[in-house]
């Protein structure tokens, strides 16, 4: 009797100290955020305008000039100095000769316009027996009518030329990330090296790799491929790597008890069955060389890019419009062509000798035909040179003119009260805040901040990256990037939180969703400028939008497999116990998926800093703009090239903040 008195009142101990203590460590942790945030609105009361580091478009920092000379330097020394005769030059001549090459098979190489070895005719017949052969004759049929889309449009030699600069990317990309992710995936030391790199390579925007590139291969098609082959590479690595390490243990055994060679083991174990992954991974290099070389198009590399780009600076809505519709049913095509063939193999297996035995006849008749086509592209005019003067283009861009002009007419004052209550409400006082704080406050709160949330090694990181903003010169425009991104961050959570919940409640929800999410993915970067630009015209708002709606995606898909990983005997427990479906939500789904809403926001941030930067093409100003006028102005490549630097810093101390905080979210 005595023990059962005992007992339970040991049991109301703990109970009363282990709750307490987990509330005090959560409450105290949202007072301190609360704390930081107080005292530097109070702060900026009375110290606003002070120290504040700003600096006019057209002034320079020592650091610019610096920038400027070592510019000038290689420039002049180019043609003298060993390292760039031997190597860089080298490069060069060589990426040139590959893209020129690519060029010469399927399009006309800028300057002299020849007549292609591979005319149009080819080039459809040959996307469609290659999409059947690795794919399926749905996939083919879908190549075809999507390349002949392209030459409808009039944008054939546009097309081609961005699929020639995407394919050898894609072949440099591959030539040495196949190579690395399988070492990555048989060296565990290697792949403890390689991967801080691989997420410092994919948490940099894609601007950044234009002026290193520029710096040291002259713009054009060389820097193009380049860029794109190093921004490109990571996915290929990293899923590889992944492939090779997800192939059973046991069946490595067995090769090896089988007398194998490490050799054999890969060559006839390891790739043959990671073979589906790595196409996968080929899938995702080939989506980001597409949306890297339309970006290029700043550094000259020829394409749609540069009509998007050209039209987009004349506020050609119409133009640009037609040009990101080419973009998107080449990226849908690509993507297509490369899922259909990493689940091929898959099918093949299934359905046994039953698969190969009708399609071998098939894919040989499929190869005459195909090498018929390609001699009559080869040698008529006609079945060369895409017939038609892009009548279907003119009337899609007449069309998006019309919408445009509608949209600007009939909604403006929807979309310009959306605007204005957005901006005045939420942008401009924030902005205000990190632009109108002393430089060294905004440091010590974002440090503050990041010590609070991430740990002491995301404050380091916070204070290293801040030490070094300082000494780019662009403090100030790095502030006002910084309010874009992180409102449009919020936004996007606010909507990737519901639809991510809904989906991942809802199987019908999500299967009705998914598939559009999927497409939005696929659309690179540029493309989602285009619409907006004509309902809000070139304003920072444009880029701000473009920007949630481009990173909405993968925040509501991350948000929703969170949800759904919640096991359903908690939900089933808590609707017993009375809970209606909004407690369940924010008290039970929400709370138990708090690791993948902190994974969501780091995705977040990446995409939207990477769309925010982007905009500086369509008024974004800021860093944006900074670097697209270090590529116009020669006298401004130097402050350009330091605000590529301040976006690299932004990108690594919102992602190291947020994969911090996300680890502790999931201890």
């Amino acid at each position: 009797m005595t023990v059962a008195v005992e007992k339970p009142e040991k049991t109301e101990q703990q109970e009363e100290k282990s709750p307490p203590a987990a509330v005090v460590r959560r409450v105290s942790r949202r007072t301190l955020v609360a704390a930081i945030l107080v005292a530097w609105l109070l702060l900026f009361a009375v110290l606003r305008g002070k120290q504040t580091l700003s600096l006019a478009a057209a002034d320079l920092t020592d650091l610019h000039r610096w920038f400027n000379h070592v510019n000038d330097s290689i420039g002049a020394n180019r043609n003298s100095n060993p390292l760039f005769i031997y190597f860089f030059n080298e490069i060069r001549l060589v990426i040139d000769n590959l893209v020129t090459f690519v060029q010469g098979l399927i399009s006309q190489p800028s300057g002299f316009r020849p007549v292609p070895q591979i005319g149009w005719l080819g080039v459809v017949g040959i996307a469609g027996y290659v999409s059947w052969a690795v794919g399926n004759w749905r996939v083919a049929l879908l190549a075809v009518a999507g390349f002949t889309f392209l030459g409808l449009q009039g944008l054939w030699q546009e097309s081609m030329d961005t699929l020639a600069l995407t394919l050898s990317a894609v072949l440099v990309a591959l030539l040495f990330a196949i190579p690395l992710g399988v070492w990555a995936g048989l060296s565990d030391r290697f792949n403890r090296i390689v991967t801080p790199l691989l997420d410092f390579m994919q948490t940099m925007p894609t601007f950044v790799y234009l002026a290193p590139m520029t710096l040291f291969f002259l713009i054009g098609p060389a820097s193009a491929t380049i860029a794109t082959a190093i921004y490109a590479a990571p996915p290929a690595i990293r899923i590889t790597a992944h492939a090779i390490r997800s192939v059973p243990e046991t069946t490595v055994e067995a090769a090896d008890s089988m007398g194998a060679t490490r050799r054999q083991a890969l060559l006839k174990v390891l790739l043959p069955m990671s073979r589906r992954t790595v196409v996968m991974g080929v899938n995702q290099t080939i989506m980001a060389a597409l949306a890297m070389v339309t970006i290029t198009a700043l550094i000259d590399a020829p394409g749609l890019g540069k009509t998007v780009v050209q039209a987009l600076q004349s506020l050609d809505v119409g133009t640009a419009f037609n040009a990101g519709l080419a973009i998107v049913v080449m990226a849908i095509v690509l993507d297509r062509v490369t899922t259909a063939a990493s689940a091929r193999a898959e099918a093949a297996r299934r359905s046994g000798g039953r698969f190969l035995a009708w399609r071998r006849p098939l894919l040989g008749a499929g190869a005459v035909v195909t090498a018929v086509l390609f001699y009559m592209s080869h040698t008529y005019v006609w079945a060369a040179e895409f017939p038609g003067d892009g009548t279907i283009g003119s009337k899609i861009a007449s069309g998006a003119d019309t919408a445009t002009t509608w949209a600007q007419d009939s909604l403006s004052g929807l979309t310009n009260g959306f605007r204005d209550a957005l901006t005045n409400g939420l942008l401009n006082p924030f902005q205000s805040l990190l632009t109108g704080s002393p430089w060294w406050l905004v440091g010590a709160a974002l440090i503050g901040l990041s010590v609070v949330l991430g740990g002491w090694r995301a404050g380091v990181t916070t204070a290293a990256c801040i030490g070094l903003l300082v000494g780019t010169g662009v403090w100030s425009d790095a502030m006002t990037t910084m309010a874009s991104t992180v409102v449009a961050t919020v936004l996007v959570m606010v909507l990737g939180g519901v639809f991510g919940v809904w989906m991942g409640r809802s199987m019908l929800v999500d299967r009705l969703l998914r598939p559009t999410l999927d497409a939005a993915q696929v659309m690179p970067p540029f493309v989602y400028l285009v619409p907006f630009l004509a309902l809000f015209g070139a304003t920072r708002f444009t880029a701000i939008v473009a920007a949630i709606v481009y990173a909405a995606p993968v925040a509501t898909k991350i948000v929703a497999d969170g949800v759904r990983a919640v096991p359903a005997t908690t939900v089933e427990a808590a609707t017993s116990a009375g809970c209606n479906t909004w407690q369940i939500i924010t008290k039970v789904q929400l709370p138990m998926a708090r690791s993948a809403l902190t994974l969501a926001t780091n995705q977040g941030l990446i995409y939207v800093l990477s769309m925010v930067v982007v905009g500086g093409l369509v008024g974004a100003g800021a860093l944006g703009y900074d670097v697209v006028a270090g590529f116009s102005q020669g006298q401004l490549y130097g402050k350009g090239l330091a605000a590529g630097l301040a976006i690299v810093l932004l990108g690594v101390m919102f992602d190291r903040i947020t994969q911090a905080a996300a680890r502790r979210a999931s201890a």
